[in-house]
């Protein structure tokens, strides 16, 4: 195949300066990384049980305009980026090397999270990283119970982000499974700064999705 450019090729092949105008690419349009929301699904179901309620499970939006009844959706500045790799087996032999896939490994995903002042959010983010080791008590995992009356976990089973077009509307996601966090730092309070108040929390997921369209 010839090193041909698709954009002159496909969109100024015929203009005509002066009597046509030239066509413009919607094909090549980048998605935008400010553009997302951050949606967790089936969060444990402790949080709830504290007497959260709607209040909590909703964030942005209450638990009904997400369809679900333990869900979250809450307001997030920045994600690092996700992914992972799959680790390489190396079979050695003389002065070669030859390498196979190995097990997947996904690297932790950090969020940065608006310290909202009415909606609690926040103090349930925290409170699910105290579930997996409370500084207090020095308990690990204290609401885990896998296969337990209720099946109480500690884990939330899908963390969403919503990619989001220049209309706002979804168009694409990637979605984390298996997801609990395992580290939670609060910003700076720096009296000079005009800064929101955020919440870093850094979270642990099993495996990862990703598609065009709306997740389910």
């Amino acid at each position: 195949m010839a090193n041909n450019s698709y954009l002159k090729n496909e969109y100024r092949s015929n203009f005509n300066p002066g009597k046509t105008l030239p066509r413009i690419s919607t094909d090549l349009d980048s998605v935008r990384s400010y553009q997302f929301e951050v949606r967790f699904s089936e969060v444990p179901t402790f949080l709830s049980e504290a007497g959260a309620g709607s209040e909590l499970l909703g964030g942005l939006g209450s638990a009904s305009q997400l369809g679900a009844a333990n869900a979250m959706t809450t307001a997030a500045k920045q994600v690092s980026p996700i992914g992972g790799a799959v680790d390489d087996i190396v079979v050695d032999r003389l002065n070669d090397k030859v390498y196979y896939p190995g097990k997947f490994t996904p690297e932790n995903v950090t969020i940065t999270f608006d310290n909202q002042l009415l909606s609690r959010s926040t103090p349930a983010v925290y409170q699910w990283f105290t579930s997996i080791y409370d500084p207090l008590t020095g308990d690990m995992m204290k609401n885990a119970a896998p296969g337990g009356p209720g099946n109480r976990s500690f884990k939330c089973s899908k963390m969403t982000i919503l990619e989001l077009d220049n209309t706002n509307d979804p168009h694409a996601f990637i979605e984390m499974y298996g997801v609990y966090p395992t580290a939670v730092r609060f910003s700076e309070k720096n009296y000079a700064t005009n800064d929101f108040s955020t919440v870093e929390v850094t979270f642990r997921f099993d495996f990862l999705d990703y598609n065009k369209g709306v997740s389910k």
